[in-house]
């Protein structure tokens, strides 16, 4: 149920007004939540409203979400799912035995995982490239013809920078398709669809919902009628990978503060970063917003408005120095995940023991807390 309203409004007004939703049936200022599974027709079995048949293919919540991501994106179309990894799948899952794609190498250890598994099982050609090094990818495009590519930036926990155009033409000049993951940077901050990717995925779950309370995924496209997203809806729709009335309500509810809270949060991790930098306890800081970070001029092109909340940086003395410092911290959640209001930590040699982590590294997801505290209290967890 929308209203009438202006066109091409700035992000912050989109995600306040939730793209213009309303409860026409009473006058709301806010969407209901439409908890049917079954929407009645009419005498002669047409539908009462258009599209409105079962839940599992046309959910008018999950279809709110979706109107406004796709309008935050820059998008044709959007989909959403029951997590990230859901969203991961039904790009994967249009993919034929034989076929070969470019994935990005020391992304998220969870999407990593599972694509390593699902290539073996489904005898797909996996190739995995550091995408930082632009040539190092267009030259992995050319020798392997990817019929698709996987980039994530900034990545996680390295914060490596990715030109998303360079990658885009690389692929694209093989006939592929790439698919960006922009859940650390949202679409507040990058539309890499605007760049060149073909689709755009976030874990919705971390930013864009950014109260660490829904668990959900989303897709978005530059074109609904190519063959990928038809067959991505095709899947989806059939498969019953839908995202349920009640969490896609409280998502759109979390995406109304998205911009405030994306601005704030990157605000607070440029501080942190900065104060980090010059702490003597700490070797290196990995965020993309201070000039020496490798990725700082990509990322200033892409990235309008900050550098994103999640940031990390290695502790001199290793494991043990790291842990002492995650323990004494007073206002940093030991918790896993990023994105949400409140500031968590993770020492991510503990999460991802085999894959070359840093062990002294920590993983900060900054949240919307006065920086000066947040400072204050890695001080005196440092030592300093």
């Amino acid at each position: 149920m929308s209203v009438k309203r202006p066109t091409g409004l700035h992000p912050a007004t989109i995600a306040a007004q939730a793209g213009g939703l309303t409860d026409n049936s009473t006058g709301g200022v806010v969407p209901p939540i439409h908890p049917a599974t079954t929407f009645a027709r009419d005498e002669e079995y047409v539908p009462l409203v258009d599209g409105n048949v079962y839940s599992r293919v046309h959910a008018p919540n999950g279809r709110m979400v979706e109107g406004v991501l796709a309008e935050l994106e820059g998008a044709a179309d959007a989909m959403v799912f029951p997590s990230g990894m859901a969203a991961v799948a039904a790009v994967f899952r249009t993919l034929r035995a034989g076929q070969t794609v470019l994935v990005q190498s020391q992304i998220y250890w969870g999407t990593m995982a599972w694509i390593r598994d699902f290539c073996t099982r489904r005898d797909i050609t996996l190739v995995e490239v550091e995408a930082a090094d632009t040539q190092a990818f267009a030259a992995a495009c050319d020798a392997c013809k990817p019929a698709l590519a996987w980039i994530e930036t900034p990545s996680n926990p390295w914060l490596r920078v990715i030109d998303i155009a360079a990658c885009a033409d690389a692929v694209h000049a093989g006939g592929g398709v790439l698919v960006a993951d922009m859940t650390t940077s949202t679409p507040v901050l990058t539309r890499a669809l605007s760049f060149g990717a073909d689709l755009v995925m976030h874990s919705a779950t971390k930013g864009i919902n950014g109260h660490s309370d829904v668990l959900a995924g989303a897709l978005a496209c530059r074109d609904a009628d190519a063959p990928v997203w038809q067959d991505i809806r095709t899947d989806r729709d059939m498969a019953g990978a839908v995202l349920g009335p009640f969490e896609a309500w409280l998502l759109l509810r979390g995406m109304r503060t998205l911009p405030l809270r994306v601005e704030r949060m990157s605000q607070n991790a440029q501080a942190l970063a900065t104060y980090l930098a010059d702490h003597p306890q700490v070797d290196a800081v990995l965020y993309p917003g201070l000039p020496e970070h490798p990725g700082h001029a990509l990322a200033t092109r892409q990235m309008q408005g900050g550098f994103g909340p999640l940031l990390s940086f290695i502790v001199k003395g290793g494991a043990p120095a790291a842990l002492a410092g995650v323990g004494r911290l007073q206002l940093f959640h030991r918790a896993t995940s990023l994105g949400g209001v409140e500031s968590l930590v993770e020492h991510r040699h503990t999460i991802e023991p085999h894959t070359g982590i840093p062990e002294g590294l920590l993983r900060l997801s900054v949240g919307i807390e006065n920086a000066g505290d947040l400072i204050d209290d890695l001080a005196q967890a440092l030592g300093q």
